[in-house]
């Protein structure tokens, strides 16, 4: 004989319900897991390494506890300030020039040309290839005796000789300068044509209509509609080139006579050239301090600009 046993859903509803919230979340954490282990093996753990080793007396034999020693000497260091300034200067000079040239290669590139499509591919070859690769370029182009732009100024008279653009401090500077904007605008160009091809055409159809010029149209509806993205290559562009290493480096070492050294290239002298750990990570803090600080202000200020042309 069979006895029927018709035990109701709800019975087993909750057993069920809390069986698939647990494997939701655990399904969640293992997601995330790794995103989490990543951050804390190769951010978290060499930020406070570093932090630590800011207060150390450090080198290859040993370390020693000296509090605030190396702060103290850093922050009264003449020397040290002006590397301070000569890093945003850098920075703020090689991203406008990327800023403006990007832009205006934009433009270009979005404008109804014939070869359009083989002109933005040109354009990608200084951010496709190495960075060292280009580098090398640039110190031969750059090269007094058997290079292009020292022979092009002696031709045109602006030289009587040969000429080291890399062997003078003012010439070394903004000769990094140009290999970093050569380097950058690639980038900033493809990120702003992308941002272009975004605008919806009927506003400039309608600008059109209404006798717009050119120029009214990109100042009224162009620029407002990329905003956002002005403001971000804006802050990333700062961050990359405020952290440049490679260019100057392979360029001029932070030559001549410290005249390209920046916060990147004074750090790695001193913790890596000289072995001293605890003075380069407490230069590292305050490279971190200083970038965290202007990244806040920065985006302070351009939300104020976003918010004047209409751009939530």
């Amino acid at each position: 004989m069979t006895v029927a046993t018709n035990v109701p859903n709800e019975v087993y509803a909750p057993e069920v319900k809390r069986r698939s919230v647990i494997s939701e979340s655990l399904f969640a954490w293992l997601l995330v897991g790794p995103a989490m282990i990543f951050i804390g093996v190769i951010v978290a753990w060499p930020l406070v390494e570093t932090v630590r080793l800011s207060f150390m007396e450090a080198g290859l034999g040993g370390e020693k506890y000296i509090g605030t020693a190396n702060y103290e000497e850093l922050l009264a260091s003449r020397k040290f300030h002006q590397t301070i300034v000569r890093t945003f200067y850098w920075m703020f000079l090689s991203v406008a020039l990327k800023l403006v040239l990007g832009m205006i290669g934009a433009v270009l590139l979005n404008a109804a040309v014939p070869g359009r499509a083989l002109f933005r591919v040109l354009v990608m070859p200084p951010w496709v290839i190495p960075i060292a690769i280009g580098c090398i370029g640039w110190l031969w182009l750059y090269n007094g005796y058997f290079g292009v732009l020292s022979g092009l100024a002696q031709r045109v008279g602006l030289t009587d000789g040969p000429f080291e653009f890399l062997a003078y401090k003012s010439s070394a500077f903004y000769s990094a300068i140009v290999t970093d904007v050569w380097v950058g605008v690639p980038m900033v160009t493809l990120f702003f044509l992308a941002a272009m091809q975004g605008v919806n055409r009927d506003l400039y159809e309608a600008a059109w209509v209404d006798g717009a010029g050119r120029w009214y149209r990109f100042r009224r509806i162009t620029i407002p509609q990329i905003m956002p993205v002005i403001v971000s290559m804006s802050l990333l562009s700062a961050i990359f080139t405020f952290n440049s290493f490679e260019i100057i480096w392979i360029l001029t070492e932070g030559g001549p006579r410290s005249a390209t050294t920046t916060l990147i290239v004074d750090t790695y002298k001193t913790a890596i050239g000289n072995y001293k750990f605890g003075e380069g990570s407490a230069r590292a803090v305050i490279i971190v301090l200083l970038l965290g600080t202007f990244s806040l202000g920065y985006l302070f200020f351009l939300n104020k600009v976003n918010k004047k042309y209409g751009v939530k």
